[in-house]
C-alpha cells in the first residue's frame, strides 16, 4: 500500500503540502484532483522517487514497479512501434542480453534468457504494443513511422502508450486524455478498468473519472482528503459540507437560481430525442451540484451580439477537403440563433475539416455556403494558443481588441477568467496552458459573437473552469458548434449530434451511450478481414468458447473472495485509525488512565496482527485472480 503521514512537501518557497495524510491500498483506483499549481504532479514527483519531502513519511512497497507517463519525447528516430516496446525496461534487457548470448554461441544462457523472455510475455510483446497503438487511434502504417514524425499531440500518444506497455503495480498518470479524442477515451477507460494494479490518475474529465476511478483524492490547502467513489460522488459530498457553511449561502443560491431559470425555459422548449432528454439530466445534476463550486475563481459570460440574422449561415451540397483531396461530400447544414449541436465522429472523420470550413480558414471545394449579413464568428481552435502574443499581457491582448474601453472595465473583465491583480500584466510566455486556453476564451467571449465555434476548448482546462464554462455556454443565445472529448460539456451544452463519418455529415438520433455502441460496431466494420489461417494452425472455436467459459467460472469465487476479503481489510483500517486517533490523546498517558492505554495499546497490537493476516491473503487472491484472467484473455 502507499501511505502518506504527516508529510509536508515544498517547492521553493511554495508550500504544497502540510502535514498531509494518505493511505492507499494495493488495487485501488484514485483520481487526484486540485486547482491547477496545488501539487498534484509534485506529487507524482514525490511517489516516483524524483522529490524528497521536507517532513513527515512516504511509504510504498520496495518492490513495486512504477509506470508514468512521460511529458516529453526524447528520441525522435525510434520507430512508433518500438517506442512503444522501450516502455518495458526488462524485455529490453533481455533481449539485449539474447543478441549477447547468440553473438557468444553461449548455449546456457540462450536457455535461461529464453526462458525469462517468456516469464515476461516477451512472444506476445510486439502484438500487444500494436494493440495499444491501435486502441489510441494509430493506423498499422503509423506504426511504422518515426516518432519525430508525428506532432505534439500524437507524440504525447505514444508516452501514454508506452507507459501502459510497462509492468507495473503502479500505474501514475498525468492528464492522459488531454490529446486524444472521444474514440481513444472510451478504449482507455476499458483497459484502465481492467488494470489490475494500483491506479493515480490526474485528470479534469469529469466523465473519465467516474468511469474508471473508486475514489478521488482532493488536493486542496495543502491538505488530502480521500472521497470514496468517483468525482460525482466527490461533488455530492462536498456540496454537503459546503452547504453548511454560512458564508457560501449567498453565491449558492444565486447559482441555483441561474440552475432553476435555466432548466425551465430548456425544458419548455426540448423535443423528445434522447439528447435533449439527456440534457436536461445534466442540467438537472448541475443544479444539485452547484454549491460544490461556490469557491471557483471563475465566473463569466459571453457578452451578447449587438445584432444578429437568421440563418447565421447556411450550407448545401457542399464538398469538403483540402487542395484535391475531398473529407466530406454533399453536406447540407443551416445554422440557426440558438442551436446547440456536437459534432461526433472517429479520429480522422473530418469534423475539424468541418469547423474550419464553417469559420472561413477552408474554402469549399464546390457547393454553396452563405453567411448572414450580421454573423460574428467566435472561433476556438486547438492552434489559437500559438496565436497569443508570447510578450503580450492578458491586458494588452485585450486593450488591442477594445482600444476605447476603461481599463478598469478590461480588469473586470479578465477578473472573472481568474486573471487579477499583477497576473493581468504578466507576458503570457510564462503563463501554464491552461492559463493560456483561458484567455484565448476571454478574448472570444469579449468580442460578442452570434455563432462559437470549439474545437475541442477544453484542452488543459482544469474542472472549475470547465464547469464555468458550461454555465456560459448555457446563457449563450448565439449558435454554438463543438467538437469535444468532454462528454459532460456535450451532454449540458448541446441539444442535437451530427454524426461526421464515411465522408458524410448526417443527424444522429441518440445520446453518447448511443454513439459508444455505434463506434463499437465501426471499429469492427473497418477491421482487417483476417487471411485464412492453413488447416494445421485452425482452432476449434466451438472448443475455445467452452474452455474460455470454463475458465469464467473458476474466475468468479475468486473475484468475490478478494472483494471480500479488500472490504474486510477497509473495515479493520478504519477500526485501526479510531485507536490510533485514541492513541494520539496526550491525556490518555496519564496515570490515571493507564488501563485504559493498555487495553488500547493490545487493541492496536491486535489489529494490526489481522491486518497483516487480511494483506497477505488479499493479495494471495489477488494474485490467483490476476493469473486466471490472463489465462482467460489468452484463450479468447
Amino acid at each position: 500500500m502507499i501511505r502518506l503521514q504527516n508529510l509536508t512537501l515544498q517547492r521553493g518557497p511554495q508550500r504544497l503540502l502540510e502535514g498531509a495524510e494518505l493511505t492507499l491500498h494495493a488495487g485501488q483506483k484514485v483520481g487526484l484532483i486540485g486547482a491547477n499549481g496545488a501539487g498534484k504532479s509534485s506529487l507524482f514527483a514525490l511517489l516516483r522517487g524524483q522529490l524528497g519531502q521536507d517532513a513527515g513519511d512516504c511509504q510504498l512497497p520496495a518492490d513495486w514497479r512504477i509506470a508514468h507517463m512521460r511529458q516529453e519525447v526524447d528520441t525522435l528516430d525510434r520507430l512508433a512501434v518500438d517506442y512503444v516496446l522501450d516502455g518495458d525496461v526488462r524485455l529490453r534487457e533481455i533481449q539485449t542480453a539474447l543478441a549477447a548470448a547468440e553473438h557468444a554461441h553461449d548455449g546456457t544462457a540462450l536457455a535461461r534468457l529464453h526462458s525469462e523472455l517468456d516469464n515476461a510475455d516477451g512472444y506476445t510483446a510486439d502484438s500487444r504494443a500494436r494493440k495499444l497503438l491501435a486502441g489510441l487511434g494509430f493506423a498499422p502504417e503509423q506504426m511504422e513511422r518515426r516518432v519525430g514524425d508525428f506532432s505534439g499531440g500524437w507524440r504525447m500518444r505514444l508516452n501514454l502508450a508506452q507507459a501502459l506497455m510497462c509492468p507495473s503495480e503502479l500505474l501514475l498518470l498525468d492528464e492522459p486524455t488531454n490529446h486524444l479524442d472521444l474514440d481513444a477515451i472510451l478504449w482507455l477507460e476499458e483497459w484502465l478498468k481492467g488494470y489490475p494494479g494500483t491506479l493515480l490518475l490526474i485528470s479534469h474529465d469529469r466523465d473519465f473519472l467516474d468511469s474508471v476511478v473508486d475514489n478521488i483524492a482532493h488536493l486542496d490547502q495543502r491538505k488530502l482528503t480521500l472521497y470514496r467513489g468517483g468525482y460525482s460522488a466527490f461533488e455530492r459530498t462536498r456540496a454537503e459540507r459546503l452547504a453548511q457553511q454560512q458564508q457560501a449561502y449567498e453565491k449558492q443560491q444565486a447559482q441555483r437560481a441561474h440552475m432553476e431559470k435555466f432548466i425551465a425555459r430548456f425544458k419548455a422548449q426540448a423535443t423528445k430525442a434522447r439528447q435533449a432528454q439527456s440534457r436536461i439530466k445534466a442540467l438537472e445534476r448541475l443544479e444539485e451540484l452547484a454549491p460544490a463550486h461556490v469557491d471557483s475563481p471563475f465566473d463569466f459570460g459571453f457578452r451578447e451580439a449587438d445584432k444578429i440574422s437568421s440563418p447565421l449561415l447556411d450550407m448545401s451540397e457542399a464538398r469538403l477537403g483540402y487542395g484535391d483531396k475531398t473529407v466530406l461530400e454533399k453536406v447540407k447544414l443551416q445554422l440557426v440563433p440558438g442551436a446547440r449541436i456536437g459534432l461526433l465522429g472517429p479520429n480522422g472523420a473530418g469534423k475539424s475539416t468541418l469547423i474550419k470550413t464553417l469559420s472561413g480558414d477552408l474554402s469549399l471545394l464546390s457547393g454553396h455556403l452563405a453567411r448572414g449579413e450580421n454573423l460574428a464568428i467566435g472561433y476556438f481552435a486547438q492552434h489559437q494558443l500559438d496565436s497569443l502574443d508570447a510578450k503580450a499581457s492578458p491586458l494588452l491582448h485585450l486593450q488591442r481588441i477594445a482600444p476605447g474601453e476603461r481599463e478598469q472595465t478590461l480588469r473586470d473583465f479578465l477578473g472573472g477568467f481568474d486573471f487579477r491583480g499583477d497576473r493581468c500584466d504578466e507576458p503570457v510566455l510564462n503563463f501554464s496552458g491552461g492559463e493560456k486556453a483561458r484567455l484565448a476564451l476571454a478574448l472570444i467571449a469579449w468580442q460578442k459573437p452570434n455563432l462559437l465555434l470549439l474545437d475541442e476548448p477544453t484542452n488543459h482546462l482544469d474542472l472549475e473552469m470547465r464547469l464555468a464554462l458550461t454555465m456560459a455556454l448555457q446563457d449563450f443565445s448565439g449558435a454554438v458548434v463543438v467538437v469535444s472529448h468532454d462528454r459532460h460539456l456535450l451532454k449540458s451544452t448541446t441539444d442535437e449530434f451530427l454524426l461526421v463519418a464515411d465522408g458524410r455529415v448526417q443527424n444522429f438520433d441518440g445520446d453518447l451511450d448511443d454513439y459508444a455502441r455505434w463506434l463499437v460496431d465501426f471499429r469492427a466494420r473497418q477491421a482487417p478481414v483476417a487471411e485464412s489461417a492453413s488447416g494445421a494452425e485452425k482452432t476449434d472455436k466451438r472448443a475455445q468458447r467452452q474452455a474460455a467459459a470454463a475458465l469464467r467460472q473458476q474466475l468468479a469465487p475468486h473475484k468475490r473472495e478478494a472483494d471480500k476479503l479488500e472490504k474486510e481489510l477497509g473495515k479493520l483500517h478504519e477500526q485501526l485509525a479510531s485507536v490510533e486517533q485514541r492513541l494520539g490523546d496526550s491525556d490518555l498517558y496519564e496515570a490515571a488512565r493507564k488501563d485504559e492505554l493498555r487495553d488500547l495499546l493490545a487493541r492496536q497490537a491486535s489489529l494490526k496482527a489481522r491486518e497483516s493476516e487480511l494483506e497477505e491473503a488479499w493479495l494471495l487472491a489477488l494474485e490467483t485472480l490476476e493469473a486466471l484472467q490472463r489465462e482467460l484473455e489468452a484463450s479468447e
